[in-house]
């Protein structure tokens, strides 16, 4: 078993939409991969069959990878109820209400519930591909911290670092989100991704060089704005798409797998990929 974890520099950079292309195409490749992130939040979700509430990125991951969403893939989700407070869901159930501050100080004790549901996930597929939220270069939210480094340091994850640069800011965003973080979180990072790019790449090269050069990190692709049929999470949602309002066809939704497959292919070194993995 070996793995990968995506992270961002912030909140919809697009490590779910790299996530989930890297399920796919390690599936197309003759992979058993399965998603994972140990917690997300977000006032919409997905529900098994058998009733469990997961992350609705990581229910989408599993179908890109061609297996049944389970809440293994995700097993912390943070439901919020108001401006300060959420229903906290631990495996696929829910557990109780919380305020932030009370979630805060308790997080940590549910290490050993997302390592279980990590382990029962490694037991049955070659590649696990998880997911980081936010940052990880928020240092108010780094102690005790169970959903960026924290877990790339539980499961010995390299990670590749995706920045948006249709915002603008793109290497500032790389480069401060490194220098953020400790020495041995900084050896983690294996890869930097520039996302949703507009225009002619060749304009990027000589800060492509620059960034590089800085941090002493390759940049292994640059992926075009690219607006595909897959449901987004409610945070900071770029257009309007029908598949957010309502249900596709499973036709529908493979053809939008197989765009995004050929698109990361065609844009991102998975040669690269494939070195981090060892297999």
């Amino acid at each position: 078993m070996t793995n990968i974890m995506i992270q961002g520099t912030t909140s919809s950079a697009g490590k779910s939409f790299i996530a989930t292309a890297l399920c796919r195409i390690f599936k197309e490749d003759g992979y058993k991969v399965a998603p994972f992130k140990s917690q997300n939040m977000s006032s919409k979700y997905y529900e098994t069959i058998e009733g469990y509430r997961i992350s609705t990125a990581q229910a989408l991951q599993a179908k890109a990878a061609g297996i049944e969403p389970n809440p293994n893939m995700n097993p912390i989700l943070l439901i919020p109820n108001s401006d300060k407070g959420s229903d906290v869901i631990i495996n696929g159930k829910f557990y109780k209400r919380m305020e932030a501050l009370e979630y805060f100080s308790y997080k940590n004790k549910l290490k050993p519930t997302i390592e279980k549901a990590y382990q029962e996930l490694e037991k049955e597929h070659h590649i696990i591909v998880l997911e980081g939220a936010g940052s990880p270069a928020e240092i108010n939210l780094k102690q005790n911290d169970i959903v960026n480094m924290g877990i790339a340091e539980m499961v010995d994850a390299p990670v590749l670092l995706v920045g948006d640069i249709d915002r603008g800011g793109v290497f500032a965003s790389l480069y401060g989100t490194v220098m953020l973080l400790e020495e041995e979180e900084r050896k983690r990072i294996k890869g930097l991704i520039i996302n949703k790019f507009r225009g002619d790449k060749r304009l990027l090269n000589s800060g492509i060089k620059m960034i590089e050069e800085l941090l002493n990190i390759p940049v292994i692709g640059t992926i075009p704005y690219t607006p595909l049929e897959l449901v987004d999470e409610d945070s900071l949602i770029d257009y309007e798409k029908r598949c957010n309002i309502s249900s596709q066809r499973d036709e529908e939704l493979e053809e939008e797998f197989k765009k995004l497959s050929q698109l990361i292919r065609q844009n991102l070194d998975m040669d690269y990929v494939y070195s981090l993995l060892n297999i």
